[in-house]
């Protein structure tokens, strides 16, 4: 069975690097803006399927 915590981790860890160096600009915006709310969401499911016992 794949280890999709670990997937998890790696990827959201690279997504949340590549935010940190991504320039704050206009340009930038919608991009920086659809990973966060990716990253958002990849937590909230992470964290809910960890209370539920998943």
């Amino acid at each position: 069975m794949p280890d999709y915590k670990k997937m998890y981790a790696i990827l959201c860890a690279a997504a949340s690097e590549a935010l940190d160096k991504l320039p704050e600009t206009a340009e930038n915006a919608a991009g920086r803006e659809t990973l966060q709310q990716a990253l958002d969401k990849a937590e909230e499911l992470y964290i809910s399927a960890e209370a539920s016992g998943e």
